[in-house]
């Protein structure tokens, strides 16, 4: 495919007289942009699950719930609250600053770029797009080529509603998205993997942009000996194999204390034969169960439950394959080597070890070890059990006795932290992420404008200073 690179600079150069425009844009103009955007995503309703479907049979239940809905809930905060996040916000003076007024105003970054993913691509690009209208810029987005039929109909709902010159779409494979961070834009926001997350924030600082990086790792579970055990299951395993595990915040892997670990395993598999089945063939045609979005992703998920195989994994359910249909069982692992390597990447697939436990510090031990993940699950009945953990370990976000919710709470900062990304995604956290603060002072009157001119500090300034050191 030739990337057109020369529509691409016009289009990135058009974008710029159209951003100096936008500062001056008032709440009710975004507003209706974002209204338009909102219906025409609702108007393809069925394109959508069309589309989901071509590209990795995803079930429509799925699609309403993790790609129209956030999408419309996002919307629907920005119009609900964006007169209110625009204003700006006044702050009490300091000492030094007495007899003037101060504020914080929120102004537009300028021309964003907005890199979407695979696992939901609807979600994902035109979600992160709601913020940046809000926080009145202008965009081009990069959806993933993975999914070819999502990715042309976001195009088209874009094309619909905007114009090249306040927001753009290019389609394309990753010299596309190389092209467009040789860029200079004031903010990226990119979905995806730490690994290319690196390459992003490499391209980004050549042009010192900043950047919400939303990215993934190995998120950890935890089932204490107090927990709600078919509650649990239900969760996890519902957590687990939406997307067919292709979910940043999906449980990567589970500490069950050993007491409870065999009652639980029996609740899972129990709660995996009521929702796909049993055999291959029937989770593989089950209506509930998504595919890989690719061959090369089902076989790198392949390898991964064969090295966890070959260094001894037991299969407690599934482990069957289907690569010509891109397709994985639901599978549960016990005895995995903790130098397999499925321990030590993001799986990323509906392969899912369980680890039994006996010490919850061990837990804690282990998961402080490695990077800090973007999202951590604990299941149990017990308050200073769930304060310890809370306390004691990182992560980008946490549910208690429930999983995923916190992506779908939107008064919340979604993001994750290091090596699990940057910055924070939803309602006022992701105007603000599409915004510059900007520091204000004002002075009221003259006297204050007097306080520090050339020549010598008044001696009321220099007796306030010494004040202040004392304070201190």
């Amino acid at each position: 495919m030739t990337i057109d690179t020369n529509h691409i600079s016009k289009v990135f150069d058009a974008q710029a007289a159209t951003a100096l425009r936008l500062r001056s844009s008032t709440a009710n103009e975004r507003i209706a942009k974002i209204r338009r955007l909102r219906d025409a995503v609702i108007a393809h309703t069925e394109d959508w699950y069309h589309a989901a479907y071509l590209d990795f049979k995803k079930p429509q239940g799925e699609v309403d719930l993790a790609e129209i809905l956030p999408v419309c809930m996002e919307a629907n905060d920005a119009i609900r609250n964006l007169k209110k996040w625009m204003k700006p916000t006044h702050v009490w003076p300091t000492l030094l600053t007495l007899g003037m007024r101060s504020h914080v105003q929120h102004t537009p970054r300028g021309r964003c770029l907005i890199v979407g993913p695979f696992n939901y691509p609807v979600n994902l690009t035109l979600g992160p797009l709601v913020s940046a209208i809000a926080a009145g810029n202008t965009a081009i987005l990069k959806p993933s080529e993975l999914t070819p039929h999502l990715s042309g109909l976001i195009c088209k709902v874009v094309r619909e509603v905007f114009t090249e010159d306040e927001v753009a779409i290019f389609e394309g494979e990753a010299e596309v998205s190389q092209a467009l961070l040789a860029l200079p834009f004031d903010h990226i926001f990119f979905t995806g993997s730490p690994t290319i997350g690196k390459y992003v924030m490499g391209a980004a600082a050549k042009n010192l942009a900043s950047v919400t990086l939303e990215l993934g790792g190995k998120s950890p579970t935890i089932i204490d000996e107090t927990a709600n055990l078919k509650l649990a299951a239900t969760n996890v395993m519902w957590a687990k194999f939406a997307n067919a595990g292709q979910t940043c915040i999906a449980p990567d892997y589970v500490f069950v204390h050993e007491n409870v670990k065999d009652a639980w395993l029996a609740c899972c598999r129990e709660q995996l034969i009521k929702a796909y089945g049993t055999t291959l063939e029937a989770q593989k045609s089950s209506p509930h169960l998504a595919h890989i979005v690719n061959g090369r992703h089902t076989k790198r998920i392949k390898a991964l439950l064969d090295d966890a195989q070959a260094q001894g994994a037991r299969t407690i359910t599934g482990g069957g394959a289907s690569e010509g249909d891109c397709f994985i069982q639901p599978t549960l692992l016990d005895q995995v080597s903790p130098t397999s390597r499925i321990m030590e990447e993001e799986i990323f697939g509906p392969l899912l070890p369980v680890i039994s436990y006996s010490n919850l510090d061990e837990v804690i031990a282990h998961i402080n070890e490695g990077p800090k993940p973007l999202a951590l699950y604990i299941y149990s009945r017990s308050n200073a059990h769930i304060d310890k953990v809370l306390t004691q370990t990182v992560s980008g976000g946490a549910c208690v006795n429930h999983a995923l919710m916190q992506f779908l709470q939107g008064n919340l900062p979604f993001g994750g932290i290091n090596n699990s990304g940057i910055g924070n995604a939803h309602g006022h956290y992701g105007f603000k992420a599409f915004s510059h603060e900007r520091g204000v002072v004002r002075t009221q009157f003259s006297f204050a404008a007097t306080l520090f001119s050339a020549g010598e500090v008044p001696g009321m300034i220099r007796q306030a200073i010494k004040s202040a050191f004392k304070i201190l």
